[in-house]
Formats: structure tokens, C-alpha cells, sequence
């Protein structure tokens, strides 16, 4: 799905098999947010494949969170030129807590160790800005980008339309969450592209989207 000519979304819409939704921005510095599961892959190559490439032409793989839906499937650019980043909290926690939720689904966490951290701020790349927001409380480490150039937010498992994301697993925190999720409110934002669902066009859609989730849902956090 192309969102704008430089930015591709592969959604996820099995009603019945939990995967992440993943995106794609095409420029100098190719970069792919999400591969989710290993297994799951194959619709992502093909989104790749309609848009003329393999998973060969990614420079940069960047998870918003270790959990097993968003970043197994780095482990299928082991062999490629692609870098893999994600923030440098999650990776701690990755080595403990995550470790043994990575394990219980057969999958070795230490073969995911990215070759740099995301930190808190700009991350700049070569013809490409992204702001790095630090936003736990789905995970301790989860970290939201911004891209200021298409006012594209993408919020991992922080928010979704209508939800957000849950904070019963290891490492989540309801309170922290909320604190996140009213970070980011300020922000001029015309595409919303969480993790799982529908995306958000529009910046009053995003913004009512903020409103609804703190007026509504906060109370269930």
C-alpha cells in the first residue's frame, strides 16, 4: 500500500494470526520498520517484490520493540547488507525478560544484536531525518519515529486507531504508557502507522484519535 510515493505500508489483516504491520521508506537510505514475524515474511516480499526489489536493497531494519511479532524476522537479513537498530533499553531488557519470552517461541534472542542503538533524538541518515522518541510502557525500551519531512508517526505497539497497546506482558507499565502516549500529542502528525490495525490519515483524525484514546481508555490503563 503506498501512502506517499516515498513511503510504503505492508499490513498486516489476518483476522486470525497475530503479526506486526511493517513499512517501508524508499529513498537514499532504504529503511524497514517491523519485519515481524520470520514466518510471516512472505507478504512483505511481496510488497517488496511490487515495488521491484528484495529484501537486498534495505540499509537499515529499525524494530520499535523486541517483542517476537514486531522483530523475528530480522533474523532473515542476517546474510543481507542491511543494519538492524533498535533502542538500547529494549535490548537490555531483550537480555533478561525477553530473552526467555523469545525462547518460549523458539527464538534466539542474542543472534537479533543490533549493530547500533537507537538513542533518544534525531537520527540522521544519508537524505533521510527521523526523531527518535523513547516511549515504554508497552515495553520498557519501545521508541516511536517520527519523520518530520511526511509528518509520518510510526508508534509501534504504543497506540493504535481506537486502542493502544497492552501493558500486561513483562516489562509494561500502564502508567508509564499513558505518560508516552501524551508525548507525543503536540506533534504535527498527517499519518498515524502504529503496529497493528488501521492507519490514521489525516492530522484531525490523528488528533481526535490522541483525544479519544486519553478520554476515553486512559481510565483502563
Amino acid at each position: 500500500m503506498e501512502i506517499t510515493p516515498n513511503l510504503h505500508a505492508f499490513v498486516w489483516e489476518s483476522m486470525t494470526t497475530n503479526n506486526c504491520n511493517t513499512y517501508f521508506i524508499d529513498g537514499p537510505t532504504r529503511v524497514l520498520i517491523d519485519p515481524g514475524h520470520s514466518r510471516l515474511f512472505g507478504h512483505v516480499e511481496l510488497g517488496l517484490k511490487q515495488l521491484g526489489l528484495t529484501i537486498d536493497a534495505i540499509d537499515l531494519v529499525i524494530c520499535t520493540h523486541a517483542h517476537p511479532d514486531h522483530i523475528e524476522g530480522v533474523q532473515l537479513f542476517k546474510d543481507s547488507p542491511a543494519f538492524f537498530c533498535l533502542h538500547e533499553e529494549e535490548w537490555r531488557w531483550a537480555g533478561t525478560i525477553g530473552k526467555q519470552m523469545g525462547a518460549a517461541l523458539g527464538m534466539d534472542m542474542e543472534a537479533l544484536k543490533p549493530d547500533f542503538f537507537l538513542k533518544e533524538g534525531d537520527l540522521q541518515l544519508n537524505g533521510l531525518s527521523l526523531q527518535i522518541i523513547h516511549t515504554p510502557g508497552h515495553s520498557p525500551g519501545s521508541a516511536t519515529l517520527y519523520w518530520p519531512e511526511q509528518k509520518a508517526l510510526f508508534t509501534g505497539d504504543l497506540i493504535f486507531k481506537e486502542g493502544f497497546g497492552r501493558t500486561d506482558l513483562p516489562g509494561g507499565d500502564g502508567a508509564t504508557l499513558k505518560k508516552s502516549i501524551q508525548r507525543l500529542t503536540d506533534l504535527d502528525v498527517e499519518w498515524l502507522l502504529s503496529g497493528h490495525g488501521d492507519i490514521i490519515a489525516g492530522a484531525e483524525a490523528v488528533r481526535k484519535n490522541f483525544e479519544d484514546i486519553e478520554q476515553f481508555y486512559f481510565a483502563y490503563i
